[in-house]
Formats: C-alpha cells, sequence, structure tokens
C-alpha cells in the first residue's frame, strides 16, 4: 500500500472516529493547502468549501503562533452562537494536513478536542 493510500484510509478512520461523536455535524480532513481528503457531512455543508475554510483559518494561526512567538500553532477553535468549529494541524513530513471537526450546540468542546488531537496522533504516524 502506497504512502498516499494509507493516508487516505487512515483520514477515513478519523473522520469515521470524529462524526460519531454527538453534536457533530461535519468532519473534514483536508491537505493544508485546502483540498478535501476525507470528509463526513451533515447539513448540506459543502466539503471543499470546508476545506478551503480549514486551509485559511490554519494559516492565520500558524502566522499568530508564529508573529507572537508562541511556536506552532497546533489547533483553532471558533465558538458561534450555536456550536463551535475546531481545527487541528496534523504535521507530515509528506506535507501537513487539517482537521475540521463543526460541531452544533450539543456538543461538548472538551470531548471533541481530545477525540480530535487522538486522530491527528495517528494521521501523523500514518
Amino acid at each position: 500500500m502506497s504512502a498516499p493510500e494509507q493516508v487516505r484510509q487512515a483520514a477515513a478512520s478519523a473522520v469515521n472516529a470524529l462524526q460519531a461523536l454527538s453534536g457533530v455535524v461535519a468532519v473534514v480532513v483536508a491537505t493544508a493547502d485546502g483540498f478535501d481528503i476525507a470528509s463526513h457531512l451533515n447539513r448540506g455543508i459543502d466539503a471543499s468549501r470546508i476545506a478551503a475554510m480549514a486551509s485559511s483559518i490554519s494559516a492565520i494561526g500558524a502566522v499568530v503562533g508564529q508573529e507572537g512567538k508562541l511556536g506552532t500553532c497546533r489547533h483553532v477553535t471558533i465558538g458561534t452562537t450555536d456550536g463551535f468549529v475546531h481545527l487541528c494541524t496534523v504535521p507530515r513530513a509528506d506535507g501537513d494536513l487539517v482537521v475540521n471537526v463543526i460541531a452544533d450546540g450539543g456538543a461538548i468542546l472538551a470531548m471533541v478536542a481530545y477525540s480530535t488531537a487522538e486522530q491527528v496522533r495517528i494521521l501523523a504516524a500514518a
């Protein structure tokens, strides 16, 4: 099995694990430059738009970490009136990935953050 195929399978497994969490309405694993690798979506959400958005937000997080001399950005969480978006960077030698989880008000941020961090570790090692 080739490395890209291993990454795609790991991304699909990550999506399956995260979409099972209560309140999660979308999960997109994307390349750092904004291309969808694996996704699970509800509510008519467009994976390619989410992947592009995640790329931009991840880039902003990276600049904030760099300019603030805080080191590498690992995750960004955006709270909204009806839920939150949690993005995590997956550092990889062959190109970083971004895991984007969109959740409604029924989700528990700590559970999503913990589970996403677990999947990031798996994806980083794939």
